[in-house]
């Protein structure tokens, strides 16, 4: 059977896939990226994180990425192909470049100014814009606005498409349609050897955390999808679109 390996976005750490992790039907995990949750203070660096998303897979797994997890989860496949059945990338589809890393570093000195180094208006957003029961979990596992110049610099010079063209297994592309870090979509599905494209309707960066129910459905049916699934079957929900480079 297919086990799930959840990685989380940029200052968040696992407990960002708690939702997730409940309504799973498979064995599932959310790991923590260096210098992110009980990882803090560790050095983040792609070979690290990508080490951390496939240090505990035994059997191939489907390796579930957000935001910066989803960058993350392609470096992993691209060195690990042996041990990534699948990617699910959600909401990572906008290349690494001045234009992304500027307003990350203009952010985290914006925020480091701060008493609190932004801790108090970083909960404010989350609990504006996540279900209250996960906000909570989000706040708990830690937000670590101080890893943001190491993320910066490790994917200054980061080939995305390159390294997403280097791994073979099949790729799900999902993105909400109103979230911003969809921006080159097409260039992404392009680098894919079996690649599909998602888009969900009225649906922002935080997809996965917002409409978890609908996300959980979805990477259930990409599971399903693999030839090593072994996942149970049930006749209510989404389906991924059938044919390879479709949307």
């Amino acid at each position: 059977m297919v086990t799930l390996v959840f990685v989380h976005g940029i200052r968040l750490s696992g407990a960002a896939w708690s939702e997730q992790l409940e309504r799973s039907a498979l064995p599932s995990r959310a790991v923590d990226l260096p210098g992110h949750g009980t990882r803090r203070g560790e050095r983040f660096t792609l070979d690290a994180a990508a080490d951390a998303v496939v240090e505990d897979i035994d059997e191939p797994a489907l390796v579930v990425g957000h935001s910066l997890g989803g960058f993350v989860a392609i470096a992993a496949a691209a060195r690990h192909p042996e041990r990534v059945a699948g990617l699910v990338v959600a909401d990572s589809t906008y290349l690494p470049g001045k234009t992304l890393e500027a307003p990350f570093r203009l952010a985290h000195r914006l925020l480091m100014r701060l008493p609190d180094h932004g801790e108090g208006l970083s909960r404010r957003q989350f609990r504006s814009v996540l279900p209250p029961k996960l906000a909570e979990a989000v706040i708990d596992g830690g937000i670590a606005t101080e890893v943001i110049p190491d993320v910066a610099e490790a994917f200054a010079d980061f080939d995305v498409l390159g390294e997403l063209r280097t791994y073979p297994g099949p790729t799900w592309l999902i993105n909400g349609s109103r979230d911003h870090f969809r921006r080159h979509e097409r260039r992404f599905l392009a680098a894919c050897a079996d690649g599909r494209l998602v888009n969900v309707p009225k649906a922002g960066h935080y997809l996965p955390m917002v409409r978890g129910k609908e996300f959980a459905q979805l990477v259930l049916d990409a599971a399903r999808g693999l030839p090593i699934s072994g996942t149970p079957r049930d006749p209510v929900g989404l389906r991924m679109p059938p044919n390879p480079k479709s949307s």
